[in-house]
């Protein structure tokens, strides 16, 4: 009895070790939003260029790590493939959010990409058979989704309808991108870790959203100590070691439940733009605040990972 408990007792905590880390991620993206918010105010630029430059900086800093702790650059084409479809993807989601945005309004785009990505994963899990969708879960989403919509809002009228519709496609693409991130972040490669797989992805995709910032928008601002402060900040915590914890807690939770833990990311910035900036969520936003916190605790207390 004691040595079949064992490895049931060794999954539940690399399990629960994996919510925290994810729990740390999605409340460490909380703040992104805040940061490149003061970010963009302080020196102009759009939020394209905070995208490439927050990807940019957090791979940067990751590579700058590996290189002083004596790590070699990975080897071997499936690394290096992995590192390229990291790449791809989050300069995707990046630039198919602020385009989405760029359409109609924040609130379209926030509601369809973060309420979309869970519901993503949750269905490629169920098509691969990886997954069943159970009441439980079914009733976790409803709660997330309905959570979503009353605290970031229906969004205004005024637009268009190939405006909306444009908006709702490219946010459901960044949702798809973020969902595949997702799905493939769970699926490790020999030789590539977190730490690899993050610095070089980031640092690609940081630079492709640069490129076509460039090109469009422009990247130049007056390099001040608060500007790069507020850059090196927005590259840390809410990339580099957001996205880090994230990747390592897929290894032991699965990725539905990360999915549906990155809720979190909302719920912490409005709660900080309620706390710093003055906003005012008002009964509906609050309301909307304690169904999405509630999804995501019912989301955290699902059973554990197969090991």
């Amino acid at each position: 009895m004691h040595t079949s408990s064992a490895p049931l007792a060794a999954v539940r905590h690399r399990s629960g070790a994996g919510l925290w880390f994810l729990i740390v991620s999605g409340t460490l993206w909380g703040t992104g939003g805040l940061t490149g918010s003061l970010l963009g105010r302080h020196t102009g630029l759009s939020p394209v260029a905070v995208a490439g430059y927050r990807l940019a900086v957090g791979g940067i800093l990751i590579v700058a790590f590996l290189a002083l702790t004596g790590r070699r650059p990975p080897r071997g084409r499936a690394a290096w493939t992995r590192i390229a479809v990291f790449g791809v993807l989050a300069g995707l989601y990046q630039v198919c959010y602020f385009g989405a945005v760029s359409l109609t309004s924040v609130s379209l785009a926030t509601l369809v990409t973060i309420g979309a990505a869970p519901l993503l994963v949750l269905g490629a899990e169920a098509v691969a058979g990886q997954r069943r969708v159970d009441r439980r879960t079914a009733g976790t989403c409803a709660l997330a989704v309905a959570g979503l919509v009353l605290l970031v809002g229906l969004p205004a009228g005024g637009f268009g309808a190939l405006a909306v519709l444009s908006s709702a496609l490219l946010a459901l693409v960044s949702a798809a991108g973020f969902a595949a991130i997702t799905l493939v972040g769970a699926r490790p490669v020999p030789g590539l870790d977190e730490l690899a797989g993050t610095g070089y992805g980031f640092t690609l995709g940081g630079l492709l959203v640069a490129a076509l910032a460039a090109g469009t928008v422009g990247l130049g601002f007056p390099p001040g100590p608060a500007a790069l402060g507020l850059l090196v900040a927005l590259g840390t915590g809410p990339t580099a070691v957001a996205y880090l914890l994230y990747f390592r807690g897929l290894r032991t939770v699965r990725p539905g439940t990360a999915a549906l833990l990155a809720l979190l990311e909302p719920l912490v910035g409005a709660v900080l733009a309620a706390l710093l900036l003055g906003d005012r969520l008002g009964p509906v936003g609050l309301l909307g605040a304690a169904l999405l916190g509630t999804a995501v605790v019912l989301a955290a207390r699902s059973p554990v990972a197969p090991a």
